[in-house]
């Protein structure tokens, strides 16, 4: 057997809500829209991770996801555009990713890094 993906499930009362972060500043393309669930994705192939952690690294909480994007100040330019306020960050870390910490509009904590 192989693991296909891993897909993260947030609830929330108006998933729609989801649009300017996921769609906005992460430039994800809605995938499906069923009203009472949206699905955000993007091009590519995805690893399967899945992460559990006692600490968020260098004093932050543990993150409710993580995001992997290739160019980290792209998305802070979309940050910064969108006013979104970031909770911890940008910070380079000394394991090897620059990453920052925001919240979503459903109250989650996002890391959203790139390696270095």
């Amino acid at each position: 057997m192989q693991v296909k993906r891993i897909v993260a499930n947030i609830a929330a009362a108006d998933p729609a809500a989801g649009e300017a972060f996921y769609g906005g500043l992460l430039g994800l393309t809605r995938l499906m829209d069923q009203g009472w669930i949206v699905t955000w994705g993007g091009p590519g192939q995805a690893r399967a991770q899945l992460s559990v952690a006692s600490e968020g690294g260098n004093a932050p909480p543990v993150p409710d996801l993580s995001i992997e994007v290739d160019d980290l100040d792209e998305f802070l330019a979309r940050v910064a555009a969108a006013a979104w306020p970031i909770e911890y960050g940008p910070a380079e870390e000394p394991w090897g990713v620059r990453r920052v910490f925001l919240r979503d509009p459903f109250g989650k904590l996002v890391n959203v890094l790139q390696h270095l």
